[in-house]
């Protein structure tokens, strides 16, 4: 399943699809775009810590010392020739070189190709056979950008095994995030709803109106806008939070829209279900409080994501025919606009295979 370019919410909230009943439809069609545009770009936009081989000397014509990789790289742990062998020689870091040097003009910082510094004694070498002579351990994709996304609250302090975490902060991550603690990849597969400790409504009555829209809580709830908390049956989305007062909007995601006794519980979708130790990491324990990073993949990555699910879903729904909808709300489909977005994607990520395995 991992890794996914777009989030479970991004599709929903660009589709307007509410409810959970697709939820299982739009994970396969995000899973399946983004496995697209890898295939479109020879590109992974998730970072994945591998060791990949490569032959020496190379099948085309290349200086002794440049070996090209066929993935972008972004750091090294350990670059060793005659890998085949029993004994494989190391190389220092300070031996070789990670080129370009320089940013690419989106300022991210990733490598094609290895160097053997001239002003050194080493070099890559052939083994037994020149097949998989080198290899290169490390950090591979097109970049590691983060974004802070609050700390761990729970679960993840005494058990690597754990499946289901509590997070900080649910505005910030979705169905479909990768996430970083400490040096472990996780993946956000599903979240669920629990009590907020002993957080509850403070307000006499809440009425079933829309525009009974200004909730009270206990106080040091910890809420924030963005999130989605469920009182009773019902949603709702939190959009401003002022002390322990919450602006929301009611019956959100085709919630059923109900009246609320005082001291009603406030429950929070914090829980998430996780894939621990994904793309070459490894499961390990975290203390509460540890910091939650997650991966964000370039921007236009993530719009043709959702573009190829939306359309994709459309077209299903359809019957892969040329209409959408139907009477006087059917639309006609064309593809150009999707197409044109899937070229400019190409033309700005495409990585040529330059290494030979």
């Amino acid at each position: 399943m991992p890794n996914f370019y777009c989030t479970r919410e991004q599709v929903k909230r660009a589709a307007a699809i509410s409810g959970s009943n697709r939820d299982e439809e739009v994970d396969s069609l995000i899973e399946a775009a983004s496995r697209e545009i890898e295939r479109l770009t020879h590109t992974f936009f998730i970072p994945k810590t591998q060791t990949r081989t490569f032959r020496w000397p190379p099948r085309q014509s290349s200086e002794s010392y440049v070996l090209w990789l066929d993935q972008w790289l972004l750091s090294v742990t350990t670059l060793q020739t005659k890998a085949q062998d029993t004994s494989p020689t190391t190389i220092s870091s300070s031996d070789y070189f990670t080129e370009p040097n320089n940013p690419s003009v989106d300022g991210v910082q990733h490598f094609d190709r290895i160097e053997i510094d001239q002003s050194s004694t080493a070099a890559f070498e052939a083994g037994d056979t020149s097949q998989r002579s080198i290899s290169v351990a490390g950090s591979w994709g097109y970049s590691n950008d983060t974004k802070s996304t609050g700390t761990v609250a729970s679960g993840l302090d005494s058990d690597a095994t754990a499946t289901t975490f509590v997070c900080s902060d649910s505005s910030l991550i979705d169905v479909g995030d990768t996430l970083l603690i400490d040096s472990e990849q996780i993946f956000v597969s599903g979240r669920s709803n629990a009590a907020l400790g002993s957080t509850l409504v403070n307000d006499a009555s809440i009425t079933s109106d829309m525009a009974d829209n200004s909730i009270t809580v206990d106080g040091s709830h910890g809420l924030v806008a963005g999130e989605v908390i469920l009182l009773d049956s019902e949603k709702l989305l939190i959009t401003a939070v002022a002390t322990n007062v919450l602006s929301v909007t009611r019956a959100y995601d085709s919630s059923i829209l109900a009246a609320h006794a005082n001291d009603t519980a406030v429950h929070t979708y914090r829980t998430l279900t996780i894939e621990r130790g994904i793309n070459g990491t490894t499961a390990a324990t975290h203390a509460d409080a540890t910091a939650i990073s997650k991966y964000a993949p370039p921007k236009d990555i993530e719009r043709l994501t959702r573009a190829i699910v939306i359309s994709t879903g459309k077209q299903e729904s359809s019957g892969w025919g040329n209409t959408i909808g139907g009477d006087a709300g059917a639309q006609s489909v064309s593809a150009s606009a999707l197409e044109r977005m899937k070229k400019h994607t190409v033309d700005q990520f495409y990585r040529i295979r330059e290494g030979a395995i």
